[in-house]
C-alpha cells in the first residue's frame, strides 16, 4: 500500500536547531524563545514543511537561517513563529481614558485634532482589530463634540506581513467582532450577505483612518516621519527581557510629542527603567512637557 505525504513521520526538530531559530528570532525580533516553546514552533514549522514538501526540519533550518539563501521564505518563517494575539476592544479601560481624559487634554494641551490631525500610533497592530477600534473612539468622540471638528491619522505598524495584509484588508469573521456594541457595528462595520460565511469589513470611514507599515521594533531607527500623540504598545514588551524592553521604549518615546500619551500592556510595567515618561495611570504613561 502506498503511503500518502501526509503520513510520513520526519524526524523531529532537535533541541540544537531549536535553540538555533530561538536564537536568530531573539537576536532579529527581540522575542524570547524559551525551551518551552518548542513544542509550538515545531508543529508550526511542520505545516510550512508538507506545504514545501521538505521531509527534514533540519534542511529547513540550514535554508531559513543563511542569509544568501533564505529569500521570501524568511518572511513566513518569522510570520510562523511570532504571536499575534488581539482583539477588538481588548483591555477596554484604555479606550475609556482615551476618550475621556487624553483627547481633550490634548486638544487644550496642543490643539491635536484641531489644529493638526491627532497622530495615533498602535505598535505592534497585530492584525488590525486595535487601530480600527481606536478609529472607533475617535469618531465616537468627535459625533459627541463636534465644536472640535476632529480630525485623526492612525497608523498601525508590525513586523508580521501576514498580519499586516489582514489588516489592510479590513476584513474580519464575525465572531471576532463580538466585543464591539451592537449600535457600533451598524454604524462602523459592513455585514456580509453571504450568511454561510458571516464576515464583516470595516466601513469607509475607519479604513480612510488608518493606513499600515511594516516596522521591526529591533532596528535602530524606526521610519516614521510624524511625531506621535497617543502610542498604544499593548502585550509587546512581555515577550523582550529588560534591556531590550528599555532600548525599543526609549525608540518609541522619540516619536512622541510632548503632552502626548504612551499606554502599555496591563501585565506590563515600565517601572524601575530608564525612560523618559511618567506614569499617570496603571499602565499609562505621559511624555512630560519640554
Amino acid at each position: 500500500m502506498t503511503t500518502t505525504t501526509s503520513t510520513v513521520r520526519m524526524p523531529g526538530l532537535s533541541q540544537q536547531e531549536f535553540r538555533r531559530l530561538a536564537s536568530f528570532i531573539e537576536s532579529r525580533c527581540g522575542i524570547q524563545m524559551p525551551d518551552s516553546k518548542k513544542t509550538m514552533v515545531t508543529a508550526r514549522l511542520q505545516k510550512r514543511l508538507r506545504v514545501l514538501k521538505m521531509q527534514s526540519f533540519s534542511d529547513y533550518v540550514d535554508w531559513v537561517l543563511d542569509p544568501h539563501r533564505a529569500g521570501d521564505e524568511l518572511i513566513h518563517f518569522i510570520d510562523m513563529v511570532t504571536t499575534n494575539k488581539t482583539d477588538f476592544f481588548r483591555e477596554p479601560n484604555h479606550f475609556v481614558f482615551m476618550a475621556d481624559d487624553a483627547i481633550p487634554d490634548l486638544i487644550k494641551r496642543s490643539g491635536a485634532g484641531v489644529k493638526r490631525p491627532l497622530q495615533v500610533w498602535s505598535a505592534p497592530c497585530s492584525t488590525g482589530e486595535e487601530p480600527y477600534t481606536m478609529a472607533m473612539v475617535i469618531l465616537e468622540f468627535a459625533a459627541k463634540n463636534p465644536k472640535f471638528n476632529l480630525k485623526a491619522q492612525i497608523l498601525g505598524t508590525d513586523l508580521s506581513t501576514r498580519a499586516l495584509k489582514k489588516g489592510q484588508n479590513a476584513v474580519y469573521e464575525m465572531e471576532r467582532v463580538a466585543p464591539v456594541t451592537l449600535a457600533m457595528k451598524k454604524k462602523y462595520m459592513l455585514k456580509s450577505k453571504d450568511r454561510n460565511n458571516p464576515l464583516v469589513r470595516m466601513a469607509p470611514a475607519l479604513r480612510a483612518m488608518v493606513r499600515f507599515q511594516q516596522i521591526n521594533f529591533m532596528d535602530d531607527t524606526y521610519a516614521i516621519s510624524q511625531k506621535m500623540d497617543i502610542v498604544f504598545c499593548r502585550n509587546m514588551l512581555i515577550y523582550f527581557d529588560r534591556p531590550t524592553t528599555e532600548k525599543v521604549v526609549n525608540k518609541i518615546c522619540r516619536h512622541i510629542n510632548p503632552g502626548g500619551y504612551l499606554f502599555v500592556g496591563h501585565s506590563e510595567t515600565l517601572k524601575d527603567i530608564k525612560v523618559p515618561v511618567v506614569q499617570v495611570r496603571p499602565t499609562i504613561y505621559q511624555m512630560p512637557e519640554k
